[in-house]
Order: structure tokens, then sequence, then C-alpha cells
């Protein structure tokens, strides 16, 4: 029991709720802890004594809790998005009163948010959805935050999230006010599309270099961890050099070759797809990267198809070919470095479009600014970003900022002898070759869509534009093509 009101609440300990929770203590903060489940109250109050003797308060039932904080009483969230957030906010409402605020720490549907933070105003409480980013690991040192929603809001915890988020040296603390309603969350979901992009991507240069390049697991943590000290520096990269070195605890060799080629989601991939998909707005590395886990859920199937397909003399690996390993690894660090390009230059633009949409005025630039440390997609690559929209706020896509487009040109043969060499082997790598298809289309003034909208005036009279003349033509195509054969 504190002897005085603490400073913030927070509902939900599981591992992210507790770290947090942690962490806000290990702050200067004092916080009143909750659980429906209340063992996990007692497992984080023991935590606070074991880390530091932590200013952190449990509370076994709700009213106690909201009771515990000082007024304006905030209170973050961390449950299952969905059904028991609405349950939570039911259950502590019942205790708030006027001005006080609920924070939304969990990966929520962004319509969810704004449906909330309008209900709740009606009883006179301030709402945020934030997007929290880093894994239990940054929860608890410093994650990359994306609060959206009430200004008001974001105010009375300012003080708190400018110290509990990651601190990166030269730009700051890792959190930011994103905008009005729910566009903390959408952020939140494109880091996370953007994320699933990047995962792949390194994937398929595993794949590469392991199927066609035959290196050892030992070869692969060293190249990754020497990538890590270069333009690919980044947390994903890092840690996969470390699964790279670790030996399996049940048995022989690595742990990586024991791990079962099917890949989890929880939806913020496919969220950010279908999202892309209502703004028209390419991105078609993201989409790869979803479609890969939809295969690789398909392990029976391929199991069975791998048969059917030995069988007719179809092996693993189409040629057995003889590659330079040093130009192979210097070439696939080329290709994933471009192909990331590509990544992140769709995921901006579909936070732009629905920025424009909602009227939200976000700012790209600083979304990649406190993405640089705390999160799972943190890069030394992201201060680049940073400065190309520094350059040109209104920069239509990453790729024609002068000093990106220099680098892809420098290692457009190198993308291309990648994945040349990845189809002639019968190596996938969806994600690389989507992303450079991305960049060959953009790049070039005339593509053969006019073939496609010549096809639907053909069948359906949807009228074309030219390229002469201003204004919309149909022609009769099926009349004179039949007129030709008479």
């Amino acid at each position: 029991m504190a002897a005085q009101p603490t400073r913030i609440g927070l509902a939900g300990l599981a591992v992210m709720g507790q770290n947090l929770a942690l962490n806000i203590a290990e702050k200067g903060f004092p916080i009143s802890v909750y659980n429906r489940t209340t063992s996990k109250v007692d497992e984080t109050v023991e935590r606070a004594k074991k880390e530091g003797n932590l200013p952190l308060y449990g509370f076994h039932d709700p009213e106690s809790f909201v009771k515990s904080i000082q007024k304006p009483r905030v209170i973050i969230m961390l449950v299952k998005a969905g059904a028991p957030v609405d349950q939570t906010i039911k259950t502590l409402s019942a205790y708030l009163e006027k001005g006080d605020c609920i924070v939304d720490g969990g990966n929520e549907w962004y319509e969810n948010t704004e449906r909330r933070e309008k209900a709740v105003a009606e009883n006179g409480f301030l709402y945020l959805g934030m997007g929290v980013s880093g894994g239990e690991e940054g929860a608890r040192n410093g994650p990359s935050m994306m609060p959206g929603g009430s200004y008001e809001a974001y105010k009375n915890i300012e003080d708190i999230v400018l110290k509990v988020a990651a601190q990166v040296r030269d730009s700051g603390p890792c959190v930011t006010y994103i905008g009005k309603g729910g566009s903390g969350n959408f952020v939140k979901m494109v880091h996370n599309g953007i994320e699933y992009g990047d995962m792949q991507l390194i994937a398929e240069a595993y794949d590469v270099l392991k199927s066609v390049g035959k290196l050892s697991n030992e070869e692969l943590h060293s190249v990754f961890t020497d990538w890590n000290k270069g333009e690919l520096e980044s947390f994903l990269v890092e840690i996969t050099a470390d699964i790279f070195g670790i030996k399996d605890d049940k048995g022989d060799g690595h742990l990586v070759d024991k791990v079962l080629d099917k890949t989890g989601m929880k939806g913020t991939g496919k969220w950010t797809v279908q999202q892309a998909a209502e703004l028209s707005v390419p991105a078609p590395t993201i989409e790869s990267s979803l479609d890969a886990r939809f295969l690789s859920g398909l392990k029976d199937e391929r199991v069975q198809a791998a048969k059917v397909f030995k069988a007719g003399g179809f092996g693993d690996i189409l040629t057995d070919q003889k590659v330079d390993k040093k130009q192979l690894v210097d070439d696939v660090r080329k290709a994933l470095y471009a192909s990331k390009i590509c990544s992140y230059a769709q995921g901006m633009n579909l936070i732009r479009a629905k920025s424009i949409e909602k009227g939200w005025g976000l700012k790209l630039g600083e979304l990649a600014r406190i993405w640089k440390g705390g999160c799972i997609i943190r890069a030394i690559f992201l201060d680049r970003i940073k400065q190309a929209y520094d350059r040109n706020a209104e920069l239509a896509n990453l790729l024609v900022d002068p000093e990106f487009a220099k680098e892809i040109i420098e290692r457009q043969s190198a993308w291309r002898r990648v994945v040349c060499l990845a189809i002639n082997s019968g190596i996938s790598t969806p994600g690389m070759s989507a992303s450079l298809a991305y960049f060959d289309s953009y790049r070039r003034e005339r593509l053969p869509a006019n073939l496609v909208q010549a096809q639907r005036d053909y069948f359906g009279a949807h009228t074309y534009e030219r390229t002469d003349v201003e204004g919309s033509f149909h022609t009769e195509w099926f009349k004179i093509a039949r007129q030709s054969k008479i």
C-alpha cells in the first residue's frame, strides 16, 4: 500500500505489462499495478523488490487500485486487443472521475481506439492508443512509444514517457505525440508491417547464403556480425547473428536447424496489407512477407509436394552452382539493403496516405526518429530516412531521395545477380523479388498498363485516357476487330 497517491497506474501484468511497470517505477515514478489474476500482481511486486526496491504497489481489486492513483489519474492498460480491452475499460470506469485518462498500450486496431475515445469522452475521460515496440526487453529498459488520441491526455503522461522511452544520443527519447484519433495504433501497425518485411528479407538472405552459397552456421554468424557493423546495423541483424551462434541444448548442432519452419503471426501484418489495399498504396514487399508466412504454415502440404517433385527430378536446389562465397556475401548484403529501402518506402507511403485521408498531419521524419531506438525495427538506416524527410518533407517516395537513389543505383546490379541466382537455383526470394519489381516499376516512365486499360475498355467500356489528347475515350474494339477478321 502506497503511503501517498502514486503517479500512474498499470492494469494487465503479462510480461510486457510487468516490464513496463518496472521501467516506470525505476525512472522514479511511483506506480500502482493491478491484474485480474492476482498471482501476477504478487509476482510483479516481488520482482520490484528484487530489482532494486522499486516504488511499485500491487492491488488485488480494481477499486483500491484506481483510488490509489493521484488525480487526474492516468492508467495504462496492457491487455489483449479486442474484447478484453473493452472489459478492462468497463471495470476501471466504475471508479474513474472526470478528467482521468486511460491509455491502451496494446496492438489495437486503430478504429477501435477511435470508438473508445468517443465512448469514454461521454463520461469525461480522456483516451490514448499508444503503440509500444521493443518486446519484453524494450518494455523493461526503454521501448519506442507511439501515443495517439487526446493531446490533453498525452500532456498528462509526457513527463513519464519521455523518461521511460529508449534514449538515443543526438536525437532524444523515442516517443512523440503522434496525432489525433487512432494514429498511434495505425503507426504501430505499419511499424509491424515493415518488421514483417525486414524479417522476411533477412530470412531470404540466409536462405541464399546457406542453400546456394553453402555457408555453415559459423560462417553465417560471422557474416551477420560483420553486417551489423555497417549500413545494415540493426536490432534484427544483431539478433540474427546471435541465433546462428547458439548451439542446440537438446542435441548436436545449432538450435536454428531444429526450429520448425512455420512462422506464427498475430494480425498486425495482415491489417497493414489490408490497409494498403484499401488505400491503393502498393506494398509488395510487406505483402510478400505475409504470403511467405501463409506458405510456411502449409508445412504438411509442402512435405508432400517435395516428394511429388523429387520423383519428377526436382531436388531442393535445382542447380548446384559454383559460387564465389566472398562475392555472394557482398552481393547479398547489397540486395538486402536495397530491398529494405523499398520496404520502408512502402510503409512510409502507407502512413502518409492514411494521414492525408484522416487529416492527422503525421510527420514521417519524426516517426523515423522515434524508431531509431527501443523498437524491433531500430536501425542506423532510420537516421538516413529522417534526413531524407528533413531535406524534403513532401518527398513522394524514399526511392527518389538523392541519397537513397544513389545507393540503389550502386547496388542494383548486385541485387539483380542475387535474384537471378536464386531463381535459377529454385530458391524463392519473394521479398527481394517484389522489392526489385517495385523499384523497376516505379522508375519506369511507361508501364504496360496501357494494354490492361485497353482490355478493360474492350470488354467493359471503361474508357481510357490518351497520351496525346486530353479527355476520356471509348473505342468499339470488338466491332473493329470483327470487321478486320471478315
